[in-house]
């Protein structure tokens, strides 16, 4: 069969944008929350609970959908209001924006195993951080605030805009289309986790999705160029900034899922071959896993977002190596907390490496 390039980039880009309809609503979603959230700060800080609670506390604030909780846990640890374990079990069960993919729907993924597999790799995150969480809570582990980088928050405010065409499409055009987009593919995407689907616009849909992943790679990429300094954790004093950093990971989200599925399925359908990749899955899961805690570990949500899509299109990919990547990525939450902190962050990183290659190995040991 006569390889075609365009069918390809197009299926690719509808696939994204698929998975982009969902994405939306649950990032902007959870969003909103960790802003009010953020917003009563102090009086969760009050009421975090005694030092013994910190750990169950951590575990099932991780497990929230996206990377807002880890981002308030680190304001807490900074501020000493949570203990090391509270911290890492944070860290150990959060998905980052992979969870946002695992809970989309397209065609190229099975709704019904997306969630399974949802539900599984939050299991594992929870109890292996309820475990690891109070056992350096037990061992006494303190963190060290006197070589914390107390320069950072006048960095984080130094958004210098390097051009101004890419600002208006950013700040206006790309951030309004995005949330059109998302609002007239919402009904869709919620109705595909039934299996179902508006079959009256079935076409409209098509390209809404592809100019969805379209511009959402623009705008993001646009983004990382026109400012100096941009996270996710610089501004959410107010809601406009809160939704404004929402699409910017709607945005990267989108991104790496069409990167991911475009390489992916090159390498399987076109350079490889289906049957021939089928069977180096089946001969080497172990080094599947170490390969999946590895792009985990990397900064940010984006290696657990390749790991998440790859899971959804490769067969038979293990559900113990996406576990590894889910216990070893840190989300967007490891950045402010290397800011506040660059020891601890490292050691987050790398304890959180160990831990979710020693889960990984059991559960492959014992059939996942």
């Amino acid at each position: 069969m006569e390889f075609n390039l365009c069918s390809f980039i197009l299926e690719n880009f509808e696939a994204a944008g698929a998975i982009g309809g969902y994405v939306s609503i649950s990032i902007i979603g959870f969003a909103l929350i960790s802003f009010i959230t953020k917003k009563n700060n102090n009086n969760v800080a009050r009421n975090i609970g005694p030092k013994w609670t910190h750990p169950i506390i951590g575990s099932l604030l991780g497990a929230i959908p996206g990377c807002g909780a880890t981002i308030v846990v680190a304001s807490l640890y900074k501020n000493q209001k949570i203990s090391f374990g509270g911290l890492f079990a944070t860290f150990i069960s959060t998905l980052g924006e992979g969870s946002f993919v695992l809970l989309g729907a397209s065609n190229e993924s099975d709704v019904a195993g997306n969630l399974q597999a949802y539900a599984t790799i939050t299991i594992f995150g929870l109890v292996a951080g309820f475990i690891f969480g109070y056992l350096f809570d037990i061992l006494g582990f303190r963190a060290n605030f006197k070589n914390n980088n107390l320069n950072h928050k006048d960095d984080q405010k130094t958004q210098i805009k390097q051009s101004s065409l890419a600002g208006v499409f950013v700040d206006k055009i790309g951030f309004y289309a995005i949330i059109l987009m998302a609002i007239f593919l919402a009904p869709g995407s919620i109705m595909a986790l039934w299996g179902g689907g508006i079959d009256s616009i079935a076409g409209l849909t098509y390209w809404i999705s592809i100019l969805l992943t379209i511009t959402c790679m623009i705008f993001y990429f646009s983004s990382r160029f026109i400012y100096k300094s941009h996270n996710c954790h610089s501004d959410y004093n107010n809601i406009k900034s809160t939704i404004s950093h929402s699409i910017l990971d709607v945005a990267m989200v989108v991104t790496y899922v069409f990167i991911g599925l475009f390489f992916a399925n090159y390498i399987i359908d076109v350079l490889v071959g289906a049957e021939t990749f089928d069977k180096w899955m089946r001969s080497s899961e172990y080094v599947v896993v170490l390969l999946a805690a590895l792009i985990g570990l990397t900064p940010g949500c984006g290696g657990m977002i390749a790991v998440a899509v790859a899971y959804m299109i490769i067969p038979d990919f293990p559900i113990a190596a996406l576990i590894a990547a889910a216990i070893a990525t840190s989300g967007d939450g490891i950045f402010p907390l290397l800011a506040e902190n660059r020891k601890d962050g490292l050691i987050v990183s790398g304890l959180g490496l160990l831990v979710a290659l020693f889960v990984a190995y059991t559960a492959l040991f014992i059939g996942f």
